[in-house]
């Protein structure tokens, strides 16, 4: 665990000792002082190359509170404006001594490209990757689906919204599939749903009320409209006829049902303000977690290279 860079090819073992150290680390919220010394003279470095609130944050209250410097690179204002190379900034930032890099990246592959290139004491982290993975959100929905029923293996998930551009999806696909989820669904109109989406080991459905029938979890996720080119939906008033979660519609899963969604949230769209801000949501919960499950990937991961003497 150097690198924390998707959940594809991590073993159930893994992903439970993942899941036991963030419970380890929950308590810290109700001390006086809300730090451990684990990482302390460790440089922690987010290289944000996408908006974000939530996972930078997250990212960066979980490095302090592991008693790390965080150093947080502005990239609209970096170097990278003016030319350099991502390696070029990589490097550089390299050369300040640096222990650990949190990436995100609007391409896929770009943490794996930067882990392949850095030095054998550093630690690269994917905060989310393009279209592709982003491991470390799908680890606290992992957590607090835990939190709530203990086991997976009797667990109907249902992941309802935009699956084609989801990088958020795919980890959570891959994350229930190795903790043994009883049944992951997805639903979606056909124009954002990958091809051969099937072979995730995911039924398909186009009908939310088919769907979200008698399933355990709601996991919504936003239109990407950053990420389309061209018209996948009609309008978006349409969509939430359609796919939005209201009062109506989540009735259908079971009675204790929980409804979770990876943020921002678009009421009105994906989702009604009375589910989100309703007994069954957890949605806060999740940004709450958030904290947790990124102290442990981060002291995991240190601890793996420190142990190893910086090797893979």
């Amino acid at each position: 665990m150097r690198h924390f860079l998707q959940i594809d090819g991590l073993s159930t073992k893994d992903l439970h000792h993942i899941l036991d150290t963030t419970e380890s680390f929950t308590s810290i919220d109700d001390r006086a002082v809300k730090k451990v010394p684990l990482l302390r003279g460790k440089t922690i470095v987010n290289l944000f190359f996408e908006p974000s609130t939530r996972t930078r944050t997250t990212f960066e209250l979980a490095a302090k509170r592991l008693s790390a410097d965080v150093l947080n690179i502005n990239i609209a204002t970096s170097a990278t404006t003016k030319g350099e190379s991502l390696l070029d900034t990589l490097f550089n930032l390299q050369a300040m001594n640096s222990d650990m890099f949190i990436v995100r990246h609007p391409e896929s592959g770009a943490a794996e490209f930067i882990s392949n290139y850095v030095d054998s004491h550093v630690s690269v982290i994917n905060a989310g990757d393009g279209r592709h993975a982003h491991p470390t959100q799908a680890m606290l929905d992992m957590f607090t689906i835990r939190k709530h029923y203990k086991e997976f293996s009797k667990l109907r998930v249902a992941i309802v919204g935009d699956i084609l551009h989801s990088r958020v999806a795919r980890s959570q696909i891959e994350a229930l599939n190795i903790l043994g989820a009883k049944e992951i669904r997805v639903i979606a109109p056909r124009t954002l749903l990958p091809a051969n989406v099937a072979q995730l080991g995911v039924e398909v459905f186009q009908n939310c009320k088919e769907g979200l029938f008698n399933v355990d979890v709601v996991i919504m996720l936003r239109l990407q409209k950053e990420r389309m080119q061209g018209g996948f939906i009609p309008s978006e008033h349409e969509y939430f006829q359609l796919y939005g979660l209201t009062p109506e519609r989540l009735a259908i899963a079971k009675p204790n049902a929980i409804v979770m969604h990876p943020g921002p949230i678009n009421r009105g769209v994906e989702i009604s303000s009375e589910v989100a801000d309703g007994p069954q949501s957890v949605i806060l919960q999740q940004v709450k977690y958030g904290i947790a499950v990124r102290m442990a990937i981060l002291s995991l991961a240190m601890s793996s290279a420190d142990e190893n003497g910086g090797g893979n």
